[in-house]
């Protein structure tokens, strides 16, 4: 079992080095194989999120990757967007929620997939307007990365690329900057909802340290890698991320049952 904890973390951290992304569209489907029930897969999920995000936007930053004071920006966004996420939970239904953010991702995923440009060129924004995007950015993203258990990733960088024209390297360290916040709130709150036990914290260190190896891996990767040739493979795990929560919708509206 160590061993398989072993290896999922290196993938998933390889995909949060290489694409922003918390792991948990890697992690999740992998505890629920092997027994996990969804809350404690989805809390081992979060768990580990804290390994790979800090670890690697720690490196991001020493490499010059990563825009601290966007990041920030958008790191509090997301902390106020996820302290919205039990009153939005209480408001609306899971069917609803995971709509709404499926959605929301086919949008920002078509603008930035086909290269639409938005109306305004980012360079005719000011300071203000920039900042007020990046927060609100976050502060979307986090509504859903707490009350849908995910890290939000995925979801900021189309919405970036497209609202201030950042290519996928540049958004790729401020995502998974993003993820730091968003696993930390959702550890707290998986805590005080007593979903993390000691089984779980045991689980998700192992495979939070193992994805700090991966981390290093997709970063020597990203840093390698052709800007299109990038931009090709963050759309087709933006493109898995969305059929995957398509068939989640289905699942939960009982109109698949595998």
């Amino acid at each position: 079992m160590e061993l398989s904890y072993i290896f999922i973390g290196i993938v998933s951290g390889v995909a949060s080095g290489l694409f922003g992304i918390g792991g948990g569209m890697i992690i999740v489907p992998f505890m629920l194989t092997i027994g996990f029930s969804s809350h404690h897969a989805i809390a081992i999920s979060v768990f580990q999120m804290m390994f790979s995000s800090v670890f690697g936007s720690f490196i991001n930053y020493k490499k010059k990757n990563l825009n601290l004071k966007d990041g920030v920006l958008v790191g509090i966004g997301g902390l106020f967007g996820a302290s919205f996420s039990g009153v939005i939970v209480r408001m609306f239904s899971d069917v609803a929620l995971t709509g709404a953010f499926l959605c929301l991702s086919i949008i920002f995923f078509l603008k930035y997939a086909f290269d639409v440009k938005n109306v305004v060129n980012q360079t005719q924004r000011n300071e203000l307007q920039k900042r007020i995007i990046l927060v609100g950015a976050g502060a979307v993203t986090g509504v859903f990365a707490i009350s849908l258990g995910i890290g939000g990733g995925l979801l900021i960088a189309p919405i970036l690329g497209y609202m201030l024209g950042f290519d996928s390297k540049k958004v790729v360290p401020i995502s998974l900057f993003f993820v730091v916040f968003a696993s930390f709130s959702g550890t707290i709150s998986f805590i005080s909802s007593g979903v993390i036990n000691k089984d779980i914290i045991n689980a998700g260190i192992t495979v939070g340290i193992s994805s700090m190896i991966g981390v290093v891996i997709g970063i020597k990767i990203i840093e390698k890698m052709q800007l299109k040739a990038h931009k090709k493979v963050l759309l087709s795990v933006y493109l898995l991320s969305i059929i995957l929560t398509f068939i989640g919708l289905l699942r939960k509206l009982e109109i698949l049952n595998f």
